[in-house]
C-alpha cells in the first residue's frame, strides 16, 4: 500500500469545529479540504470522522463500521443551511474500469458497499451523502 502524508490539523476557528478530538489528515487532500473548512465563511459547523455508519464488507460478509472523512454544515449561495457527510477519494477508487486489476476492484467494490450505506444512512437524518475527488477539490473556480 502507498504511503501517504497525515498528520493533526490545526484548527483556527475552534467554535466552528465540532468533533471530539483533533481532526487528523490522511491525505494531503483531506489536509487541503479542511483549511477550506476552517476558513470558509459559509462552513457554519464541521467534524473529521465523527459519524459511525455499519456496513456489510462485500469480501467477508461481516458487519463493519465507516467513518467518512467529514460532517459540514454550510450556508448556501441561496442563504439556506444544509448538512453532508462528505467523503474524499481518489477518482480511481470511485469507479470500477475494465483494465483494474482484482484488488483495484476490492477496493472500489468496499468504497461502494460503505458509500450505500452512509447514502442510506444520511437519507434517515435528512442529510445529503458526497464523494469528492480531485476533480472537484482543484477544479479551480472552472466551470464543469
Amino acid at each position: 500500500m502507498a504511503n501517504f502524508s497525515k498528520g493533526i490539523f490545526q484548527v483556527k476557528n475552534a467554535k466552528k469545529y465540532v468533533g471530539n478530538r483533533p481532526p487528523t489528515w490522511r491525505s494531503s487532500w483531506e489536509q487541503v479540504f479542511m483549511a477550506f473548512l476552517d476558513n470558509n465563511d459559509n462552513v457554519l459547523q464541521w467534524g473529521s470522522e465523527c459519524v459511525a455508519i455499519p456496513y456489510r464488507h462485500p469480501l467477508d460478509g461481516k458487519m463493519h463500521r465507516y467513518f467518512p472523512d467529514f460532517l459540514i454544515t454550510y450556508r448556501t449561495r441561496e442563504n439556506t443551511m444544509r448538512a453532508e457527510l462528505i467523503e474524499i477519494k481518489p477518482k480511481n477508487q470511485s469507479v470500477i474500469e475494465s483494465k483494474m486489476n482484482s484488488r483495484d476492484r476490492a477496493v472500489v467494490a468496499i468504497n461502494y458497499a460503505k458509500w450505500s450505506a452512509a447514502t442510506a444512512w444520511c437519507k434517515t437524518q435528512g442529510l445529503t451523502f458526497r464523494v469528492l475527488t480531485e476533480n472537484d477539490i482543484f477544479h479551480q473556480g472552472s466551470k464543469r
